[in-house]
């Protein structure tokens, strides 16, 4: 107890709240700007963290993270262009809002969503960073392999159009996301002889020309007169500009589920806040009693995934405190940042160093609170930034994408891309191609492929390869919980396809 009560002193002194608010604050502003993530600036800031109290410079670390992810989803609601992968889920349901007068509202549930998944996943990495660590610890290549595997085959029932343009645009997404050099032999694939291509199609660059530049297109479409109308028009009504509490009460057992769906993903080392958007957006649409408003403006469809994107960013710290393995990028650095502290994470740092660690998990609370605060003051920011004509912000739109772009590799290359995606998402819209399975499809595509490939050469070394996925209990309950699950599924869309054949007898 003296370890804690002098964490949270460490915690409270105003050289800690400043480096969280300046984190956040820098976090939320490099997160509304396509390409440039706070990854890359935490990754420069780290050797200056030498010169701080790990207490200081720990959470301002963190706090850009919390930060980033919140301001890309700002930017994917209102211009349809998501500042970081992270995001662009939130576009799905977002956006369609924003055209209804409704940005405002959906802005503030993103915000709203991500105070509640940041502080969700703060809690339990605080009690219970032990106990999941360990269950994560249990999942190998094989696993992740079966996870991956079910979301891709319940993709098509969930992507609310005809089941065969679903199950095209999931095949056509892992196509494009096998393009690069083979993850065993490292030959070339679908590379066409560009060496850019070898290190695989960039994410940053598909999402915004998926989403943002083929937006653009499909508004050029429009009669020159549109063009001169805002970006985004503002309803007038306080209803549409507020999120009342009937509306968040609706939306908690959601933002509970999602939650946690982004608490496990991020306690699985080498899944992304992206991964965890998409599967709870995902299944918040299953789980609907109205799924065919998801993509059309609802407002689970946004505090889905930001509530699971963001309880990535405390889930991730798991398996870092508990045992010393990093779950991505993030905690990596944090990993290094801690090193370079003298601070070794593992089973003994609450022995070692119980006093920082303690100042930095209430650092963490701390950042969500400023993050809240926060929030509301880039909202109204973004607000008069978009109330420009859309002949205005477009180009400008264009550029940010194509600097976006440019700035993760240094590529004129994948400047090109974002066009050649934009295009792409253009003529899929037009044909009327779920937009869901296709980005689910090229984000789990790498990570299916490299699992499976691990899981059968490690399969292929011992005497009977089918015993060795059945003796492993993750394996076994992953299969029994995923076919209890899929027959659940099927149960709903036999149902309905029962109840949509009698309206049409009915009507008949």
């Amino acid at each position: 107890m003296e370890s804690i009560l002098a964490g949270i002193s460490l915690a409270l002194t105003w050289e800690s709240i400043t480096a969280v608010f300046i984190g956040l604050l820098a976090g939320q502003l490099l997160g509304a700007i396509p390409g440039l993530t706070a990854t890359m600036t935490v990754a420069l800031l780290i050797p200056y963290t030498y010169y701080l109290d790990p207490w200081v410079g720990i959470p301002m670390l963190i706090g850009m993270f919390k930060g980033s992810l919140f301001g890309s989803s700002v930017t994917a609601i209102l211009v349809k262009t998501p500042g970081t992968p992270a995001a662009a889920a939130t576009v799905l349901d977002g956006y369609p809002m924003a055209q209804q007068g409704k940005g405002e509202k959906a802005c503030k549930m993103a915000l709203y969503s991500s105070v509640f998944g940041d502080g969700f996943s703060d809690i339990v990495l605080i009690f219970g960073a032990s106990f999941l660590a360990a269950i994560a610890l249990n999942f190998g290549p094989a696993e992740y392999t079966l996870l991956v595997a079910f979301s891709l085959l319940t993709m098509g029932f969930v992507s609310g159009a005809k089941v065969w343009k679903g199950i095209v645009a999931m095949l056509l997404g892992m196509l494009i996301g096998i393009v690069g050099l083979d993850p065993v032999t490292a030959t070339p694939r679908l590379t066409l002889g560009f060496l850019e291509l070898e290190e695989g199609v960039g994410l940053i660059p598909m999402l915004i020309g998926f989403l943002a530049i083929a937006e653009v297109l499909r508004q050029m479409e429009l009669p020159r007169k549109h063009l001169a109308m805002s970006t985004v028009s503002f309803s007038a009504d306080p209803a549409d500009r507020r999120v009342s509490w009937p509306e968040f009460r609706r939306c908690l057992p959601t933002l509970f589920k999602s939650s946690s769906m982004g608490t496990a993903v991020g306690a699985l080392p080498g899944i992304s806040a992206t991964v965890a958007a998409f599967l709870a957006y995902n299944e918040a649409r299953r789980a609907s009693r109205n799924p065919e408003k998801f993509g059309k403006g609802t407002l689970e469809g946004v505090a889905a995934p930001e509530s699971a994107n963001n309880a990535v960013s405390g889930a991730n710290l798991i398996p870092l405190m508990a045992f010393g393995i990093p779950g991505d990028i993030a905690a990596a650095l944090i990993l290094s940042a801690l090193l370079i502290q003298g601070i070794t994470p593992g089973p003994v740092v609450f022995r070692d160093n119980p006093e920082p660690i303690y100042a930095i998990f209430t650092a963490l609370l701390l950042a969500n609170l400023f993050n809240l605060l926060l929030g509301h003051g880039l909202i109204k920011v973004a607000r008069r930034v978009v109330a420009v004509p859309k002949r205005v912000l477009f180009p400008a739109v264009l550029v940010i994408a194509a600097a976006g772009a440019f700035a993760m590799r240094g590529s004129v290359f994948d400047i090109q891309l974002v066009f050649l995606f934009g295009l792409l998402g253009w003529g899929l819209t037009k044909l009327a191609f779920p937009t869901v399975p296709l980005l689910i499809g090229f984000i789990l595509m790498p990570i299916l492929e490299s699992n499976l490939r691990v899981s059968m050469l490690i399969a292929s070394s011992v005497p009977d390869p089918l015993l060795y996925f059945f003796q492993r209990p993750a394996f076994v309950t992953l299969i029994i919980v995923m076919l209890l699950l899929l027959a659940l599924i099927l149960r709903r869309v036999l149902r309905d396809n029962s109840a949509a054949r009698a309206s049409r007898l009915k009507e008949g």
